[in-house]
């Protein structure tokens, strides 16, 4: 990117969408971000470093959340939203400095899953240690079985699927090869090319070749759509099946916004100031699975439509 260029245009540049772009993130974290790596840039930090650095602060965070006053809670809010711009400004690091590799957007993504385990954890402590609101007589065991439910049968597939349907969208929305919508075919090629001596590179292929195949795998009809699409790209009837696909997505994109960070961290803050840790994982379960459940269905059906559109 020029050096000319302003502070609005290079906030313009690095937006990806606004079909996929959320408000709390355009006004607030994306140009705190972009502050950040504009800041990185100037000290040569290489984006994976504030990924890495975003990690630290969610964990701190969780620390933090393990304490049932407010003054914890406070510092754990104010962790976590510090290690948010850090995990908007590495993608913008990324595009500024040409840095951007697919270990970099595996890192992000890592980076958000060890916030949230390390966040469920302390909650779980938090419970059995110390007085909680409405939890008299509920045993350790209870409080660990519902983490267990709303973060892993939940969050985990929550978080995947949005990402997921994201990057789709982009797909289609810039018409042209996109280096994020990776299948798991990609992975396991790059796996088996890799010489044993590199058994880094060979596990992060192998890990990330199994969250893009668990992606797969809950997607049946897009992949049916997908590969009909694949095959007939160059055909002329293409743009309008295209353009289908497009306006059924647009709307489900503002699930994917509620399924990935700020609304689950705005509920998770209010929970524990409020010192009722529980409500986030009662919220998880049941508010976010059900529209979990509806944009997954819906997506499916777009799918189907639009392959039939293809074969006709």
């Amino acid at each position: 990117m020029s050096e000319k260029m302003s502070f609005k245009q290079l906030f313009q540049s690095s937006l990806k969408s606004k079909d996929t772009e959320e408000w709390l993130d355009i006004y607030f974290n994306r140009p705190v971000g972009l502050c950040i790596a504009l800041l990185g840039k100037r000290f040569d930090v290489h984006p994976n470093t504030v990924t890495i650095i975003s990690i630290f602060l969610g964990m701190a965070a969780a620390w933090m959340f393990y304490y049932p006053d407010l003054t914890h809670n406070m510092v754990g809010v104010l962790c976590l939203m510090v290690a948010n711009f850090c995990d908007s400004a590495d993608g913008q690091l990324a595009r500024l400095t040409g840095k951007k590799t697919l270990l970099g957007r595996v890192l992000d993504g890592f980076a958000g899953d060890v916030w949230f385990f390390c966040i469920y954890f302390s909650l779980c402590m938090r419970m059995m240690h110390h007085e909680t609101p409405f939890l008299d007589g509920v045993s350790g065991y209870t409080i660990w079985l519902l983490a267990y439910v709303a973060g892993i049968m939940c969050h985990s597939p929550q978080a995947a699927m949005a990402d997921y349907y994201r990057q789709i969208h982009l797909f289609f929305l810039f018409n042209k090869g996109n280096d994020e919508l990776n299948t798991s075919q990609q992975m396991k090629e790059k796996y088996q090319q890799l010489p044993r001596k590199e058994r880094l590179a060979r596990i992060f292929y192998n890990f990330y070749g199994e969250y893009c195949s668990n992606q797969e795998g809950r997607t049946p009809k897009f992949q049916q759509f997908f590969k009909t699409f694949s095959q007939h790209r160059e055909d002329a009837g293409v743009t309008a099946v295209r353009e289908m696909f497009l306006e059924g997505s647009r709307p489900l994109m503002k699930y994917t916004n509620i399924l990935t960070f700020n609304t689950r961290a705005i509920c998770l803050y209010i929970a524990c100031l409020v010192n009722m840790p529980w409500i986030y994982f009662l919220f998880e379960i049941l508010v976010l699975t059900p529209l979990y459940i509806y944009m997954r269905r819906s997506h499916e059906r777009l799918c189907v439509r639009c392959t039939a559109r293809m074969n006709a």
